[in-house]
């Protein structure tokens, strides 16, 4: 039984009290959907309608935060450029404990207050809270390339990782109450996509600001810290009119597509597009949801090894005997091939609704890549190891948090969770900025394999087991005394909790 077949069908034993007399909305039908807009038209007819809502959807939503992601994971990661391009050096000889320590600060603050923001962005709305968060954080951005000593840098990444901590998060729960469970995949894979456009981006970016080395008397990677601030706050400016708000408030939206984004979604088993009050009821649920500690280990097993990958990469190529320049152009192709990989991951994810097996799959290709740069001493060998290694992270990423988010429901439970999810998965960037230590790297090579076989890897393998479980024992109708003598909207308030609520495996 596919979940279109059971859109709206609470129990077989609960529908009977679901009279419209009970209805706490009476602009809501008997099933808690506002009136069809479309209800005249022909099945031809509303499906063009549908693709072509779909369609304004995308073109409005996709591009611009792709952008706005693409600015942040550049601001992040821009610092292992700027490494190779003498900024060890000039702040006073840095030790490597002192530079893996920069890197580390700004997971602290950045994953600690990722929990909050989702909650913020709700309550804040999107077209504030983002562009509210952008222009903080294009300011420490900035102020990175004005730093003269070591404690200098590690405050402006420190306030970096706190005012960037809402965006990866917040686009993504903004995204999934937006778009249909079977439709939110390869839109969350092209907004990640930016991540590996960014780190293709963001080495030819700083090989030729690099050239700006002496201008007002400021190092090349100063420049990179400021010319790409300064960008990052424009766009943030731009954004108070780019970033629209939820569907129930968007006003690029007439108010019968409103309906219909909102009509779509329900009949999709999602409440996410309507308001909702917070309660820290939600919080609990959340906390008490097994699916979101299984998230948070599975997710940890592609984060982890992505920072790693991303910090070093230009490191790595470096010791395999390339000069600065050259190992910044050289770390463009492997993140080209990743933004592929990650995108058709995505539509692929979102064909069969097998996100688990995709993360399987993937997952080899990750463990292989990243073994070839452990056992071989050839620089062409672990070259191509790093493209392999790419393209086993990134599609993971996305991939996994589309799958935990088909299988929340409820506005402030989804934040929540996803919340958790991503924050945790951030703090191993701890990890990551601390197992480079020395070439030729055995020890980071060697953890990053461990994350993905164990968290990555086995994490999945235990959560689609568990989903295709209790997925049987609702078809078998043995959650149905979950809801019984519930109205439809007492039964709603359930979440994924109810009966009809298959799981997305």
């Amino acid at each position: 039984m596919s979940q279109e077949d059971v859109k709206t069908d609470i129990s077989r034993s609960s529908n009977e009290k679901a009279h419209p007399e009970n209805l706490e909305n009476p602009s809501l039908d008997i099933h808690g959907l506002p009136p069809d807009p479309d209800a005249h038209m022909s099945a031809e007819e509303r499906a063009a309608i549908d693709r072509k809502l779909l369609w304004k959807l995308d073109l409005t939503l996709i591009p611009w935060l792709c952008i706005l992601y693409l600015l942040s994971f550049l601001d992040r990661t821009n610092i292992g450029n700027a490494k190779i391009a003498g900024l060890q050096k000039d702040l006073s000889n840095m030790s490597t404990g002192q530079y893996n320590a920069v890197l580390s600060i700004f997971f602290v603050s950045y994953s600690v207050f990722e929990p909050l923001t989702n909650i913020l962005l709700k309550r804040l709305r999107p077209s504030v809270f983002i562009p509210l968060i952008m222009v903080l954080w294009g300011i420490c951005m900035t102020f990175m390339g004005f730093v003269h000593n070591w404690s200098g840098l590690m405050a402006a990444r420190w306030f970096l990782g706190l005012a960037e901590a809402g965006l990866f998060p917040g686009i993504n729960y903004y995204l999934s109450c937006w778009y249909k469970r079977s439709e939110f995949g390869i839109r969350a894979s092209i907004f990640f996509s930016a991540a590996a456009v960014s780190g293709s981006f963001g080495g030819l970016l700083a090989a030729a600001i690099n050239k700006m080395k002496g201008i007002g008397g400021k190092p090349g990677w100063a420049w990179i810290f400021i010319l790409e601030g300064l960008l990052t706050v424009l766009f943030g400016i731009a954004s108070i009119w780019m970033v629209h708000d939820f569907p129930d408030e968007a006003t690029f939206l007439t108010p019968v597509d409103r309906a219909r984004v909102i009509r779509r979604l329900k009949m999709d088993q999602q409440s996410s597009a309507e308001h909702e009050e917070f309660k820290m009821k939600y919080v609990w649920m959340a906390v008490k949801d097994y699916k979101m500690w299984l998230g948070m280990v599975i997710y940890m097993g592609c984060d982890m090894p992505l920072y790693a990958f991303s910090l070093f990469l230009p490191s790595i190529i470096t010791q395999m005997g390339y000069t600065s320049t050259r190992a910044q152009l050289l770390s463009v192709p492997p993140y080209a091939l990743a933004a592929c990989g990650t995108i058709a991951v995505g539509y692929i994810a979102d064909r069969t609704r097998q996100r688990g097996l995709c993360n399987i799959v993937v997952s080899f290709l990750g463990i292989a890549g990243f073994a070839m740069l452990l056992a071989s001493d050839d620089p062409h060998v672990k070259y191509a190891g790093t493209f392999i290694g790419a393209l086993g992270i990134y599609p993971c990423i996305s991939n996994t948090i589309s799958w935990v988010s088909n299988n929340i429901e409820g506005t402030y439970k989804r934040g929540v969770v996803l919340g958790f999810v991503i924050g945790w998965g951030n703090l191993n960037g701890i990890v990551s900025s601390n197992i480079y230590q020395k070439s030729p790297y055995v020890s980071g090579h060697s953890t990053v394999m461990a994350y993905m076989i164990v968290c990555l890897l086995g994490g999945s393998l235990v959560l689609r087991t568990m989903l295709a479980r209790e997925n049987k024992k609702r078809r078998a109708g043995e959650r149905d005394a979950w809801v019984q003598g519930m109205t439809y909207q007492e039964a709603e308030r359930l979440g994924d909790q109810r009966p009809d609520f298959f799981y997305t495996l």
